[in-house]
């Protein structure tokens, strides 16, 4: 956009020594860019996901050491795979409505400061928990990287309509690290939790796709929501609801879910369920709007902190529901 400067330039020509006049970005506004690699929001929802599944793991709260490690290790890795998908995707960002502020498109950061600032905190992430918790856990958050990284960002995001499917294991890693950070091992109760993400993921980011389908269009990434029609897209919403909630309750079973749990799992699963069946009736009508597919969006986070919030209080509250010999608690 021409500035005023400009415009006095163009009317009397400068010397032909004149050079552009580069200007600095402030320290605050570089930070903020910095930050904004990272995808703070998503970062956010990982760590919701993360602290009560180690309360649900040791049930009660694990030692302070292990529990700052897991967050800050975690947070930093979910933050590394962020920059890299930025760096990776920079030439459609600036081409999608959603993207077009982020801070590579905009120039607030260089493809360069990007990458190094990418494998720099996510060489800190897994330092981080090495020293604070296991061997097991470290070695899953680089899987966590690389699947985001590689197997997501560069191999299926701009290939596949079901890239959000495969690709949303990167979104699950958080709920291994946090089991393996606690127990040192990853077991069915872990399995489970992590299913229940793997299972949500399409379902949260579909209605997503729906509304901006004309970004995707443009940038040419098959995102479900982009390629086939709203009915399609709600109906698979309503499928993967049904097993996500289904899903969730194996806690129950498996020996572990008590009535806190349950009872949460139940009416915000229903909860979820009918609002997505709501999405598919919508999608029917003549005068059906993509935005409307947001709701269902909103409320699959709302579902997601819900359940988790749930997991965190469970062990405080009674005992499981359906106990299996073997179990120790």
């Amino acid at each position: 956009m021409p500035t005023t400067l400009d415009a006095q330039s163009a009317a009397s020509p400068a010397p032909s020594s004149a050079r552009p006049v580069r200007r600095k970005i402030g320290f605050k506004r570089k930070a903020a860019a910095y930050v904004s690699l990272t995808k703070p929001r998503v970062m956010e929802l990982l760590l919701v996901t993360t602290l009560p599944t180690m309360i649900f793991a040791q049930r009660g709260f694990p030692d302070v050491v292990t529990m700052i490690a897991t967050m800050v290790g975690g947070a930093l890795a979910a933050g590394s795979s962020a920059a890299f998908n930025c760096y990776i995707d920079r030439d459609i960002d600036k081409l999608m409505n959603r993207t077009k502020k982020r801070p590579l498109v905009t120039g607030e950061v260089t493809p360069r400061e990007a990458l190094i600032f990418a494998w720099a905190i996510g060489v800190v992430s897994i330092a981080i928990l090495l020293w604070g918790t296991n061997l097991l856990a470290a070695g899953l958050g680089v899987l966590a990287i690389f699947f985001y990284v590689v197997i997501y960002s560069l191999i299926l995001k701009r290939r596949t309509e079901q890239n959000i499917v495969w690709g949303g294991i990167a979104g699950c890693f958080p709920v291994l690290i946090a089991w393996a950070a606690v127990r040192e091992t990853v077991e069915w109760p872990a399995i489970v939790l992590f299913l229940i993400i793997f299972l949500w993921t399409p379902p949260h980011y579909w209605p997503l796709s729906l509304k901006y389908k004309r970004d995707y269009q443009a940038a040419d990434v098959p995102m479900l929501g982009a390629v086939a029609s709203a009915r399609v897209v709600s109906s698979q919403v309503v499928l993967y609801a049904w097993a996500t909630v289904a899903c969730s309750l194996l806690l129950v079973p498996l020996g572990w879910a008590g009535i806190v749990y349950t009872a949460v799992a139940l009416v915000a699963g229903g909860w979820f369920v009918y609002e997505s069946h709501v999405l598919y009736a919508e999608s029917q009508k003549p005068e059906y709007n993509d935005k409307k597919a947001m709701k269902v969006f909103h409320l699959s986070i709302t579902y997601l902190t819900l359940v988790f919030v749930a997991l965190a209080f469970d062990p405080f509250v009674g005992s499981p529901l359906m106990p299996v010999p073997g179990i120790p608690f």
